[in-house]
């Protein structure tokens, strides 16, 4: 569910850019309140996404974009080998380590942006079949990037916890704000 976010400072579109991405992280973190280990690792539908699941995807994606932009290598290098751990919590992960670690990764990502000298700045996409041939981004793409695939999977995250226990997005709203 989208929530208001506050109109950025005239001329900070870094703000407005990390404004986004955080409004997005909520949605994925709220459809988590209130539901246990066992509940977030559920996938009730025919697919394999779990509320456990795509925290741990969202934090990751972000962490590698911002590693990629650094030059660096991301924490976790996924391929078709092992791509679909992911999407899923393994026996020793649990919703709060991944919160924790996603806050972590948030941190980065906003010191980060607001330190690059400039958001034209780009860098190499890597070699990976699905991307052109030497092709680069820039940070305002990835900051547009994180806003776009983190709210794909917060609207995931809605029709998942719905079907768990018929929350919707809005009560979760009050919910948090009441907690």
């Amino acid at each position: 569910m989208v929530t208001h976010v506050a109109a950025e400072a005239q001329g900070d579109e870094r703000g407005a850019l990390l404004a986004f991405i955080e409004e997005q992280r909520g949605g994925v973190r709220r459809a988590l309140l209130g539901l246990t280990e066992e509940q977030a690792r559920l996938r009730p539908s025919a697919g394999e996404l779990s509320l456990g699941g795509l925290l741990k995807h969202v934090a990751e994606v972000e962490q590698t974009w911002i590693a990629r932009a650094k030059h660096e290598q991301p924490a976790v290098h996924r391929d078709q080998s092992n791509w679909h751990e992911c999407f899923r919590l393994t026996d020793d992960e649990t919703v709060a380590g991944q919160l924790a670690y996603w806050e972590q990764v948030a941190a980065e990502t906003e010191k980060f942006i607001r330190s690059a000298p400039s958001l034209d700045d780009s860098f190499p996409l890597p070699p990976d079949p699905w991307f052109p041939p030497e092709g680069r981004v820039s940070l305002r793409w990835v900051c547009l990037h994180l806003i776009r695939e983190t709210a794909r999977h917060a609207g995931h995250a809605d029709i998942i916890r719905e079907t768990l226990d018929g929350r919707t997005a809005f009560e979760l709203v009050a919910l948090e704000q009441a907690g």
